[in-house]
């Protein structure tokens, strides 16, 4: 009932809703719905609290992460410099080669060239003559060159000596600014001493590894199934794609042909092989001017495996004499070819020196012969009858080899 002594009595008339907070009839307060937007405010700073606590905790202590002041160097050493100085000198030179087969297009559906290989090489003269190994080219169709600039050129194949794994294409120089290499010679090199190869290995293009001389002297298989001899052995890492690229002295001269590895994987394991520079550089102008190796000849008839070991059996070291034929300059000086003797040994002339220089085997012959020119007049030091006899003879025209 309404009290007009109570000041806090509602008036009298139609009862009013509770005020908010106020108590109802039944004793109790009224329940309001909580506001969604309030909720996630609360739990946003509710967040942003704990983590600041487990920062404070966790990381109360522990200095800013901020990036470490960088130590100052100092100078290259100076064989760091002499070898970064040889790769910008030398890398120019050597190029990459992309070979072409036989294919189909699968657009076109007709036949076509498409990519068959990569190797590397190197510029040799300003006539845009390159140097790669046959292997690389063998069986090719045609062959596109990419020289240090970037730049790709279609290349023909100018000619080859499957002996050596040595091949001779071509570019067209014009308008190019080439960089032969400078060639040295394989002559004088030691085991022990640096050498440097740059090439295409898996087609990454002008790469440099490095390594030392780590044999001489050494005979590999040929693609012609001949030996290779006087090859030079290297830990220089030499992958698939190397091939064809340079071997370099620290002088950054040519020493050899980069050309197989050792390997049961089929990657570098630290036995790579090149062809020594000395024989390239005989057997290139040949190739530039015949297509093939035009090698001089004597007239004499030897056998690779037979001619060195029936001299052994003789007693004496070179090359015996299996034929003379007829109308040769060998027949002219009287050589004698091999025959049995009475007594059932054989006899025959000894082919021991020619113009001082000793010959043990055949390729080393030829190697010699290869040197001279139809015309020349050489001397050759024999072995007859156990003594050594002297003959001079005029070297004629011999067959173009491969």
């Amino acid at each position: 009932m309404y009290d007009p002594r109570d000041p806090f009595a509602p008036p009298a008339g139609p009862t009013a809703p509770p005020l908010p907070g106020a108590l109802s009839r039944e004793g109790r307060v009224p329940q309001r719905g909580v506001r969604p937007v309030t909720l996630v405010l609360v739990l946003i700073l509710g967040l942003l609290a704990g983590f600041a606590a487990y920062r404070w905790f966790f990381d109360r202590g522990t200095p800013a992460l901020d990036s470490r002041p960088i130590t100052p160097r100092g100078d290259l050493a100076a064989d760091e410099k002499a070898t970064i100085e040889l790769f910008r000198v030398t890398s120019p030179s050597v190029v990459y080669i992309t070979t072409l087969g036989r294919g189909f297009d699968m657009q076109t559906r007709a036949p076509a060239e498409i990519p068959r290989g990569t190797g590397s090489g190197f510029v040799w003269d300003d006539a845009g003559h390159v140097i790669t190994n046959f292997h690389v080219i063998q069986g090719a169709t045609g062959a596109w060159v990419t020289l240090g600039d970037h730049s790709t050129h279609r290349a023909s194949l100018v000619g080859f000596a499957q002996q050596y794994d040595v091949a001779v294409l071509k570019i067209d120089p014009r308008g190019l600014n080439l960089r032969p290499i400078p060639v040295g010679t394989s002559n004088d090199l030691q085991v022990g001493q640096k050498v440097f190869a740059i090439g295409n290995p898996f087609g990454l293009d002008q790469t440099l590894t490095t390594g030392i001389v780590s044999a001489l002297g050494r005979s590999i298989p040929g693609v012609a199934g001949n030996q290779i001899e006087g090859v030079i052995q290297t830990d220089a890492a030499i992958n698939p794609g190397n091939s064809g690229g340079p071997l370099l002295d620290s002088a950054g001269r040519l020493i050899g042909v980069n050309t197989a590895i050792y390997s049961p994987s089929g990657s570098s394991a630290g036995i790579g092989f090149a062809v020594p520079v000395d024989t390239v550089n005989r057997a290139v102008p040949h190739l530039i001017r015949n297509g093939r190796i035009v090698r001089p000849q004597m007239g004499v008839g030897l056998e690779e495996r037979f001619s060195p070991e029936l001299a052994k059996a003789m007693g004496a070291e070179g090359l015996l004499v299996f034929d003379v034929y007829p109308n040769t300059p060998a027949a002219a000086a009287g050589m004698r070819p091999a025959r049995k003797a009475p007594d059932g040994s054989i006899i025959g002339d000894v082919i021991q020196k020619i113009d001082g220089q000793e010959v043990r085997t055949v390729p080393q012959m030829h190697a010699l012969l290869e040197t001279r020119r139809a015309g020349d007049v050489v001397t050759v030091t024999l072995l007859r009858d156990g003594k050594p006899v002297d003959v001079r003879l005029t070297l004629q025209e011999g067959q173009w080899t491969q």
